[in-house]
C-alpha cells in the first residue's frame, strides 16, 4: 500500500502535515475528509526517487559531465516554461502544448529532450516523471514543483511561478556575467602579455647578458630562470597546471574537500558576502515557492537543500530538518543551526505567526536579490581600478627585473666618469 504525504488546514486555518497509507489517491483524500480536514492543500504519493542519498565522488563527476553534455541555455528553459504555462492556461493539454513548442524550438539539444518528453507523455508518464529523466536540463526543484502542481491541480499557477523564478535567476546570472566580463578580459590580457614577455622578450635579453658574462642581479636571475623553465618545458608546465586544476576540482567533490572549499567561499573577503546573499536568495525563493505550492515542509526543505550548492549551508539545513522532524518550529530549527542569517530566521518566525510564511520568504528573496545587485555594482566599480593597478604592477616588475642590469651598468659608468 503506497504512502502519501499530505498538507491540510483545520477549521481554524492552522496548517497540519503528516503521512498516511492508503490504497490510492482517492482513498487518501477520503480518509482526510473523514478526519475532519477543512481544506486539503495537497496530497502526494511519496516515491523513492524523491529522496536522493549523498552521491559518491564518481557519481558527482559523472553527473557534472552529463549536465555539461546535455546543458541548454537558461533563456530557452525560461521561454519553454512561460509558453507552456500560457498554453496550458488557455485550455490545451500538456501533450499538445509540448508538441507545439517542439516545432518552434531551435536549440538542437533542447529539442531532442522535448521529443523524448513528448514520447514519454504518450506512453502514460506524468509530466514530472517525464522531466525527471533529464536531470541535466530540469533540476530537482523544477521537477518537484511540477509534481506539486500536478497533485494540487494548480499546474498552470506553478508553471507561472516557476517561469518567474527562472527569469529572476537568468537576470542575476546576466548581471554577474556582465560584472565579470571586464575582470576576465583583463586577466586574459595580462596572461597574454606576461606570456609574451617571458617567452619572447626575456630570452632576447638573456642572450645579450650571456655574451657579457657579467653577474646579474638576483631578481634578474630569478626572472631568467622562470623564463627558461617556461620556454624549455612549456608542454610539461601546461600539463601540470591542467592536472592541478582538475585535481582541485575533483577534491571539491569529496565530502571534506567540498566542505573546506565552501567554507572558504563563505568567508572570503568581500566575495563571501556576495556568495551568502546569492545562496539565501535562492534558498528563500525555492523554499517559499514549494511551501506556497502545498509541498510538506520537510520535503520542501530537502529540495531547497539541494539547490543552495554549498555544503556548509546544506549541512545546516539538514540539521534544521532533523529538528523540525523532532517537533521544533521552522524558525527555531533554523536559528539552532547557526548557519542561517538572523534576518531570515526573524522573517520566517513572523511568517509562522501570521500563516504567510511563503510571502515572507518571498520578501527575504527580494531583499537578498537587491543585496546581490548592490554588491555587484560596488565590486564592479572597485575591481576596474584594482585590475589596472595589478596589470601595471606585474608588467612593471617584469620590465624592471629585465632592465635592472642596464640601470646598474649606467650607474657604474657614471661613477667611473
Amino acid at each position: 500500500m503506497p504512502n502519501y504525504a499530505y498538507v491540510i488546514k483545520d477549521a481554524d486555518g492552522n496548517r497540519h502535515e503528516d503521512n498516511l497509507r492508503a490504497a490510492n489517491y482517492e482513498a487518501a483524500v477520503e480518509t482526510l475528509r473523514k478526519r475532519g480536514a477543512a481544506q486539503i492543500v495537497s496530497v502526494r504519493e511519496i516515491r523513492g526517487g524523491l529522496a536522493v542519498d549523498e552521491m559518491t565522488v564518481g557519481e558527482q563527476i559523472g553527473l557534472a559531465i552529463y549536465r555539461f553534455r546535455t546543458r541548454v541555455p537558461l533563456r530557452s528553459l525560461v521561454f519553454f516554461t512561460r509558453q507552456l504555462s500560457t498554453m496550458f492556461s488557455a485550455g490545451l493539454t500538456i501533450e499538445k502544448s509540448i508538441t507545439n513548442l517542439l516545432t518552434e524550438e531551435r536549440n538542437y539539444r533542447f529539442k531532442k529532450v522535448l521529443v523524448q518528453v513528448s514520447t514519454d507523455l504518450k506512453k502514460g508518464y506524468s509530466l514530472s516523471e517525464a522531466l525527471a529523466k533529464h536531470p541535466g536540463v530540469f533540476s530537482n526543484l523544477y521537477v518537484a514543483l511540477v509534481h506539486a502542481g500536478e497533485v494540487s491541480g494548480n499546474l498552470h499557477v506553478i508553471l507561472q511561478q516557476l517561469s518567474d523564478y527562472l527569469e529572476t535567476v537568468s537576470d542575476t546570472q546576466r548581471k554577474v556575467i556582465s560584472a565579470l566580463s571586464y575582470p576576465v578580459f583583463a586577466v586574459i590580457f595580462l596572461s597574454a602579455v606576461v606570456t609574451f614577455l617571458m617567452v619572447v622578450v626575456v630570452p632576447m635579453f638573456k642572450d645579450v647578458y650571456d655574451k657579457f658574462g657579467a653577474k646579474l642581479p638576483f631578481a634578474t636571475r630569478v626572472l631568467m630562470g622562470i623564463s627558461g623553465i617556461i620556454v624549455h618545458n612549456a608542454i610539461t608546465v601546461f600539463l601540470i597546471v591542467i592536472a592541478a586544476l582538475v585535481g582541485l576540482w575533483v577534491l571539491t567533490k569529496t565530502r571534506r574537500g567540498g566542505l573546506i572549499w565552501d567554507t572558504i567561499r563563505l568567508h572570503f573577503p568581500v566575495f563571501g558576502g556576495l556568495v551568502m546573499c546569492a545562496i539565501m536568495d535562492k534558498f528563500a525563493r525555492t523554499f517559499g515557492i514549494l511551501i506556497g505550492s502545498g509541498v510538506p515542509v520537510l520535503e520542501a526543505l530537502s529540495h531547497a537543500t539541494r539547490v543552495v550548492n554549498n555544503r556548509v549551508i546544506a549541512n545546516g539545513l539538514r540539521q534544521a530538518g532533523n529538528l523540525i522532524r523532532d517537533g521544533f518550529a521552522i524558525s527555531i530549527a533554523l536559528r539552532k543551526t547557526g548557519t542561517i542569517p538572523p534576518i531570515v530566521v526573524q522573517l520566517v518566525a513572523t511568517g509562522e505567526e501570521t500563516g504567510e510564511i511563503n510571502r515572507l520568504l518571498e520578501k527575504v528573496a527580494e531583499f537578498y536579490s537587491k543585496q546581490v545587485e548592490a554588491t555587484i555594482g560596488r565590486l564592479t566599480a572597485l575591481i576596474e581600478p584594482l585590475l589596472i593597478i595589478m596589470i601595471g604592477a606585474v608588467i612593471g616588475i617584469i620590465l624592471i627585473a629585465v632592465y635592472l642590469p642596464v640601470f646598474m651598468l649606467g650607474r657604474a659608468v657614471q661613477a667611473g666618469a
